[in-house]
């Protein structure tokens, strides 16, 4: 078997898949392109699809190149399986704008030249031209109503009052026809996803049969949840998202630093490229000692550094002990201190206002509020810091240049866990 399938199976990757062995064949044979889809309904893919980008990224390092579809047709209608209800139908202008800004985020993933260069592509691109009889008449002719009833996306739909529309009802011919034109048009034999999909891709594996008589292949990985079996993914209901401006790679970095000590090893082994030996050796280490929680870290490393590359560690974890009170701001650098201004509330002043201020005016500041009067930071001065430090220990200063981290920032304190970083405007 494919060394690529020996890797899978050993990262957990392997649900649901047509047949391995020939399979294994087809990418022993020599490179074989592959694909998985994307819809569009938002201008960032999220943590979840993290694992789907993944497995193309493996089997492109593999050899094998990979398509990426990031469905502008699929996206109109909104996949059904799921999903509890139907989607929101999107504007046109607002998918293709989605499509832009996917198809730029994947440049971040995969490699678009060599000799197993990705691309990426827009099913809009041969969904669109085609008439509804001539779409009936070609895909819809070969999928029993019998077949399509009997796909769990489907299935789950019905049992529902609610029900399912004749739309996404009709999703699966749309997916299926995808696979048909890839496979005739880019020689595509693979279609990968998670295991959800798995309907979809059946439906797709038996259009080409139908319609052309070749033997194509699907592969899907299970769903990623979280040890208590929630979904993964999200933090208090709100998206882990791969875009930076959506969610910063300090909050990823903290999402992963939080996760239950028994998901350690499979989400290092499902999301990242550190080889199989070195994710079971980290696991080990951390069971050894997982008040540590050396194993969180090394997974938030890793992942933040496939996400948004290795460089944006350093000033993450230079943000964190600052928060945290285990590095000196002092010796915190300036990209740290820029980060820290996304992370925490923050607000500018002119320099001239800053420089010579009193302390205990700024903490009461509206725009700060860490104190709710000049009076009650003068009662508890020491609850109150200035570069964490608190506010007896400087005697009453005034802010002076020599307290502009950088030339720019002042992070004022209210107890170990409250702060706001006030930045010189311009």
């Amino acid at each position: 078997m494919a060394q690529i399938l020996n890797d899978l199976r050993e990262r957990g990757l392997v649900q649901d898949h047509t047949d391995l062995e020939a399979l294994g064949a087809r990418l022993a044979s020599g490179p074989t392109t592959l694909y998985c889809g994307f819809d569009p309904t938002a201008d960032s893919l999220h943590i979840g699809n993290l694992q789907s980008i993944m497995l193309l990224r493996r089997f492109q390092d593999a050899g094998n190149p990979p398509i990426a579809l990031v469905g502008g047709a699929t996206g109109m209608i909104g996949d059904p399986s799921g999903k509890s209800a139907e989607r929101t139908f999107l504007d046109p202008q607002v998918l293709d704008s989605n499509r832009v800004a996917i198809a730029a985020q994947l440049g971040r993933f995969l490699d678009f030249d060599g000799s197993a260069a990705a691309a990426v592509v827009d099913n809009r691109s041969w969904t669109e031209p085609v008439g509804i009889l001539e779409f009936l008449r070609d895909v819809g002719k070969h999928v029993t109503i019998n077949t399509m009833l009997a796909k769990d996306s489907v299935k789950s739909r019905l049992q529902r009052e609610s029900g399912i529309s004749f739309t996404e009802f009709a999703y699966m011919l749309l997916q299926a026809n995808d696979f048909h034109h890839l496979h005739t048009e880019r020689s595509c034999d693979l279609q990968v996803a998670g295991s959800d999909q798995w309907g979809n891709i059946t439906a797709g594996i038996d259009l080409v049969r139908r319609r052309s008589g070749d033997v194509v292949h699907g592969l899907t990985a299970p769903l990623i949840v979280r040890a208590d079996g929630t979904k993964f993914g999200k933090s208090e209901g709100e998206n882990i998202w791969l875009d930076r401006a959506r969610t910063s790679p300090y909050r990823l970095y903290q999402y992963f630093l939080n996760v239950a000590d028994s998901d350690i090893e499979s989400l290092m082994l499902r999301l990242t490229t550190v080889p199989v030996d070195d994710c079971r050796s980290v696991a080990q280490a951390h069971a050894a000692a997982p008040e540590r929680r050396e194993g969180q870290r090394s997974l938030a490393r890793a992942i933040t550094a496939v996400v948004h590359g290795a460089s944006s560690i350093g000033p993450i974890e230079e943000a964190a002990g600052v928060l945290f009170g285990d590095l000196p701001i002092a010796d915190a650098g300036a990209d740290t201190l820029a980060l820290l201004a996304d992370e925490v509330p923050s607000s500018t002043l002119a320099a001239a206002q800053l420089i010579g201020a009193d302390p205990l005016d700024l903490l009461a500041d509206p725009q700060v509020g860490l104190a709710k009067s000049k009076g009650e930071a003068r009662r508890n001065p020491d609850g109150y810091t200035v570069n964490q430090v608190r506010l007896p220990q400087r005697g009453g200063a005034p802010i002076g240049e020599q307290d502009l981290l950088h030339g720019r920032f002042v992070l004022l304190g209210r107890g170990k866990r409250t702060h706001h970083l006030v930045g010189v405007a311009g």
